[in-house]
């Protein structure tokens, strides 16, 4: 045992900031496979909620303490947002640059950046990454006001809640279900960091995608695996494109996923092909990983 000391150097640690958002947009099975830079962002508050004390009596004492679940939600605040985000807000598009509100609300990932700082280090200590799934936004008030000596811009806001997704198990240990991660780079693999923000942002010829709790697990366990795609080939005797097998490979059409075998286009028919690795596999960090293919 050691004696407990206070404020020692390097250990006066902080979280500050907030950069680097990005939402996903799920496919249609649910994978956060297409993601967008949210620019502009202001404030994220993580609002969590549940987990409240429900004593049981008998003998005349408090027999147990049980706890209500817990549910994740917050506010996402900035100056601006990316377009897509406008269907997860209630709007859709009857015309270019014509929106109607009041629609279906569309569910999204997100992801941002706080910075980690010391009193060695500065904010340069490091950071925190923030994975959020399975979220969906209120109704929000929107103030416009006039200019005048004091102008200021118009600052957004969104309250959501969120439905958690499958974690499964890890290390032998069954997850309950999660709406958030937290990714320290202070304490974790710089190598696994840096695979983790090609997933997220994204790199030469990947788009952006939010890993599923398994899969971002999975690259800090050190089992992720680099699986290279097998492009589709393509007859244009017979409009014929052969969906190959590769492992850790899924190949999608519009965002499903499709098995290995023939694919026939009909005539004026255009499918576009995406290869998404599974859970404990990764693409190479430069290849393309759609192609079009029209009849």
């Amino acid at each position: 045992m050691t004696k407990v000391l206070w404020d020692q150097s390097g250990g006066k640690v902080y979280e500050t900031g907030v950069d680097r958002g990005v939402l996903y947009l799920p496919n249609g099975v649910g994978a956060y496979d297409t993601g967008f830079a949210w620019n502009g962002l202001t404030t994220v508050t993580e609002s969590p909620s549940g987990a409240e004390p429900n004593k049981q009596y008998a003998d005349n004492i408090i027999y147990a303490t049980l706890l209500s679940y817990e549910e994740f939600g917050g506010t996402i605040e900035a100056y601006t947002y990316p377009d897509e985000f406008a269907q997860c807000d209630g709007t859709a598009a009857v015309e270019q640059g014509v929106y109607i509100g009041q629609q279906d609300r569309k569910v999204f990932g997100f992801s941002y950046r706080t910075l980690v700082g010391n009193d060695i280090d500065g904010n340069a200590h490091g950071y925190k990454l923030h994975l959020v799934y399975g979220a969906l936004a209120s109704p929000s008030e929107k103030a416009n006001a006039t200019i005048n000596d004091s102008p200021e811009l118009v600052n957004f806001s969104w309250d959501f809640t969120t439905t958690p997704v499958e974690v499964g198990t890890i290390n032998s240990v069954l997850y309950k279900p999660t709406s958030y991660i937290c990714v320290d780079s202070t304490k974790v693999d710089a190598d696994a960091l840096a695979a983790l923000e090609d997933f997220l942002y994204g790199t030469v010829g990947t788009d952006p995608s939010l890993p599923t709790p398994a899969a971002v697990a999975a690259l800090f366990a050190g089992t992720i695996t680099v699986a290279t795609p097998t492009v589709p080939s393509y007859d244009s005797g017979t409009h014929t494109i052969t969906i190959p097998t590769v492992t850790g490979i899924t190949y999608r059409i519009n965002g499903v996923a499709v098995a290995a075998g023939p694919v026939v286009l009909t005539t004026g028919q255009s499918k576009i092909v995406v290869a998404t690795p599974n859970n404990g596999y990764k693409l190479p960090a430069i290849f393309d990983n759609d192609w079009m293919y029209t009849y």
